[in-house]
């Protein structure tokens, strides 16, 4: 099937997805990055901020962006590497396609003399996107093209649409270490039996489950992340007064957003000249009567679907 390869009001190609059931994805080839999912019923799944930067260098505050080679500022690169402000190009030879039942687009992203300057490795970085029914999956891949081995750190960020950020909970990382970035990364264990919010938080959860539970009590409905390769799971929002600080998010948008991050940080990877190493993420949606405990959303966690 060609690809629908759409130019909006931005400036910037996007290729729109159109899954079973009228469900829909835009990835933008700037960034690599998925900016919308829409469910059947034309329900937008992520948040986009209404003062997101379509800009370069200005990362997109929102949908999906892709943190390469660099999480946060743990290294010497700009905040979150320099994957998520690039302009990549849909692969022209992708590996074999995914089922039938789900549409799919691979783009990819290969070291430039610039970034050689900045980060001397030389790598080649793809992305599948895939939408199927009441799913989006995402597979990153990053193969070693120099002559040396190099170490890098990746997330996915996930920004949330949420109904009531204080109406929601996260469910699958409890007892879980975490590094809390508000406390100069100190390390925590949670003591919760599930997240709930608050005030601002930004946390780095290790060695975490495959599966993590998103549980919406307003919009009844359970968003499920599933992650292969990515141990870690960054779980944030600014609240209220990082949110005014910030110029490219509205004021009160902190209520509306969650972000949860696949992610691989604790543990740099590490590959060496030729190696590929794989990450895979698939985001899908439960609709539940979950309200006031009428479903346990441990039964998500065990597979419930």
């Amino acid at each position: 099937m060609p690809l629908n390869m759409v130019h909006a009001s931005d400036g910037w190609p996007r290729v729109h997805l159109t899954g079973p059931s009228g469900s829909s994805a835009e990835v933008l080839l700037y960034g690599g990055q998925v900016v919308s999912w829409k469910n059947e019923r034309r329900e937008e799944l992520l948040f986009m901020s209404s003062k997101a930067i379509f800009k370069p260098p200005k990362a997109i505050r929102g949908g999906i962006p892709v943190c390469f080679p660099q999480f946060g500022n743990l290294g010497s690169l700009e905040q979150h590497g320099f994957a998520r402000n690039r302009v990549w190009s849909v692969d022209s030879d992708p590996s074999p396609l995914p089922p039938a039942d789900s549409q799919s687009v691979d783009l990819i992203l290969k070291s430039t003399e610039e970034d050689l300057k900045t980060w001397p490795r030389s790598f080649e970085l793809r992305l599948r996107v895939s939408l199927g029914a009441g799913k989006l999956t995402l597979i990153p891949r990053v193969r070693n093209t120099d002559s040396k081995a190099f170490s890098f750190t990746f997330a996915l960020t996930n920004y949330l649409s949420v109904s009531d950020i204080s109406e929601v909970r996260v469910e699958g990382l409890e007892t879980l270490d975490y590094f809390d970035n508000l406390m100069r990364r100190e390390r925590f264990t949670e003591q919760a039996d599930a997240i709930t919010f608050d005030g601002e938080i930004d946390r780095v959860y290790l060695s975490t489950p495959t599966k993590i539970a998103i549980i919406d009590h307003e919009k009844k409905r359970t968003l499920v992340l599933r992650k292969d390769g990515m141990p870690d799971a960054v779980v944030s929002n600014p609240w209220d007064k990082k949110a005014k600080a910030l110029s490219d998010m509205g004021d009160e948008e902190y209520k509306t957003m969650l972000s949860v991050d696949s992610a691989a940080i604790e543990t740099p990877i590490v590959l060496k000249p030729f190696e590929e190493w794989r990450g895979r993420q698939e985001l899908s949606t439960v609709s539940s009567s979950y309200y006031s405990g009428q479903l346990d959303p441990r039964n998500v966690l065990r597979g419930f679907h």
